[in-house]
């Protein structure tokens, strides 16, 4: 995608590419009448470059983590398109996606639930050779796991171990440890430190970006906290109830929002200085459900600015500024950025 045009993934240099990516669920037996559709993902566009990072934030229930798993083709979108390295695998079957299975790796939210408690922490990272590399002598396995383990901060003699034995940030680091054994060009960390002590946080998102500075790899970071969004990507993307309304650079973000969820995100991040009283953006009532959003603008509901006209229709993803985009009918709102809340 060019930066500077429009919100369209066009741009045949990019790791990643999706244009209109829609993920519905029926929801209801078909016999007892029309089904109705979740809306977990609705018609989203947006494109990754090599070895960029971009962050996609949200509150819980926005759809983030399943953008993240239909872009690995883990589900089947309802409709729209995905190309990786060029190739369009939006309809590829399981047998056609194995041979790029090892180019585009997951990273799981929670770091107790995504390791076997049965298998070694060898077996575990060693999973990936054993199934895409069956060749590979067990000798050059061992030594392609204590590789990894390094890499994450761990020794090779943990590969001895089972998960139980480990905290959630060493849990974290076998996971990240598992996810670029097949040296992966596309990663999506999935809340990747949101299960974990505010102390390991920040090792774990260094981490990140160490690994990304060395394998030269692409980023999809989805979190709920736009602090650290701010400090790992590139750009960031906020979306609300399956959209995207708001997409940029880290700075021109931070420094003017033009959504108005984007200042509400802003507004609850907590103040480093215990002495600042500032004050804050209370969002009115729950997030929508998906199953019947509300009429044009889905934040509409929420917003402090919203209009009549608010309901008219969904406004699309829009140029506000240089390689900014947003999709707001009130352009003309001046919105309190991360350092004036």
């Amino acid at each position: 995608m060019s930066h500077d045009d429009k919100p369209t993934a066009c741009d045949p240099s990019a790791i990643l590419e999706v244009t209109g990516l829609s993920q519905w669920y029926a929801i209801g037996a078909r016999f007892l009448g029309p089904a109705q559709h979740l809306r977990a993902v609705d018609n989203v566009t947006f494109s990754l470059a090599r070895q960029e990072v971009l962050g996609l934030v949200g509150e819980s229930g926005s759809g983030k983590s399943t953008l993240g798993r239909a872009v690995l083709r883990l589900i089947k979108p309802t409709s729209g398109r995905i190309v990786f390295e060029g190739q369009d695998v939006t309809h590829m079957s399981r047998g056609q996606l194995r041979p790029l299975r090892p180019r585009m790796q997951l990273i799981f939210q929670d770091p107790f639930t995504s390791l076997n408690p049965r298998m070694t922490v060898g077996e575990i990272i060693a999973a990936p050779l054993v199934i895409h590399q069956k060749g590979m002598k067990r000798r050059r396995r061992d030594e392609r796991v204590a590789e990894a383990l390094t890499a994450v901060g761990l020794s090779e003699r943990h590969a001895r171990r089972f998960p139980h034995e480990f905290s959630g940030g060493q849990r974290q680091r076998i996971g990240i440890a598992r996810s670029i054994m097949m040296e992966p060009r596309l990663l999506v960390a999935d809340e990747p430190v949101s299960a974990l002590d505010v102390s390991v946080q920040a090792q774990i998102v260094n981490l990140l970006l160490e690994i990304r500075r060395k394998l030269g790899l692409s980023l999809l970071f989805i979190s709920h906290d736009l602090a650290v969004v701010g400090h790992v990507s590139d750009r960031i993307a906020v979306m609300y109830l399956g959209r995207i309304v708001e997409i940029a650079g880290v700075r021109s973000l931070f420094e003017r929002p033009r959504h108005p969820y984007t200042e509400a995100l802003f507004s609850a991040v907590p103040d480093t200085d215990p002495t600042l009283r500032r004050e804050r953006v209370v969002l009115k009532g729950d997030l929508p459900s998906p199953l019947a959003p509300p009429s044009g603008c889905a934040f509409r509901t929420r917003c402090p600015y919203a209009i009549p006209a608010c309901a008219a229709a969904v406004p699309e993803l829009r140029v506000v500024g240089p390689a900014h985009f947003a999709a707001c009918i009130r352009e003309e709102l001046e919105l309190r950025s991360a350092g004036n809340r």
